[in-house]
């Protein structure tokens, strides 16, 4: 007797259940695809590439806003356009087989000088580094002018100060930089033996010489480093000094 009302009642408990599952799995691809369309709209809409952090701050509780970059990401592969990921970001970027479309549209940029790249090369292998540090590496000074006409084109920024004596900044790469260079990540930087096979180094190189590989974090103070206050930014000119009280 106890079979045959088993065998009456599990049929009918199992298709509401199988009910409830699909319900669940419509809800959550319908969350997912308007998560999709948020982000793409948030995407487009900026100038700059958008941090994963600042997608989640807009996009619904909840999602994986990981999963939901790649699966729109996937969407465009095969697009005139591309969505890029960069370091802890994301952007519309011009397919790569679609760049000479874009030629003549460019802005000609003026070209950095021997210094300014030497010491571009420096902030993005050894970041982060302080100007003494920097001239110890070239064997020569850095004048504040080389460290200014990289600032404004933001493919470097102050991190911070070192916990030593004076308190000297420490100047690291930009999400800019990153992008210019098409760099997914810091740790893309090339390597020695890409370096040499480019012209970059000699292929006789001295012994014990390396090409160091930057934190793979370069948003990340290290624990050396420290934030920058109201009063180092004051103090660097970055900040207008507070009206004082009368």
């Amino acid at each position: 007797m106890m079979d045959e009302m088993n065998e009456n009642v599990e049929p009918q408990a199992m298709e509401d259940h199988d009910g409830d599952i699909s319900s669940d799995n419509n809800d959550a691809e319908a969350v997912t695809r308007e998560a999709m369309r948020m982000a793409e709209a948030l995407v487009f809409a900026s100038s700059q590439p958008v941090t994963e952090k600042a997608l989640a701050d807009r996009l619904p509780d909840g999602v994986k806003v990981r999963r939901v970059m790649e699966a729109l990401a996937q969407l465009y592969e095969t697009r005139g356009v591309n969505l890029v990921h960069i370091d802890n970001a994301w952007a519309f970027r011009t397919a790569g087989d679609l760049s000479f479309l874009m030629q003549r549209e460019q802005v000609q940029q003026r070209k950095l000088s021997r210094a300014a790249l030497e010491v571009l090369a420096i902030i993005a292998y050894h970041q982060p580094v302080t100007r003494a540090e920097m001239e110890e590496i070239r064997g020569v000074e850095t004048s504040k002018g080389t460290l200014d006409v990289l600032l404004e084109t933001s493919w470097i920024k102050l991190r911070g100060r070192r916990k030593t004596p004076g308190r000297p900044v420490t100047y690291g790469t930009t999400l800019e930089f990153m992008d210019h260079f098409g760099l997914g990540e810091i740790r893309d930087l090339p390597g020695m033996e890409e370096l040499k096979a480019a012209g970059l180094l000699s292929a006789r190189m001295p012994a014990g010489f390396s090409v160091p590989m930057p934190s793979i974090d370069p948003d990340a103070l290290t624990d050396d480093e420290e934030e920058l206050g109201d009063i180092d930014l004051e103090e660097l000119g970055l900040l207008t000094p507070l009206a004082q009280d009368d």
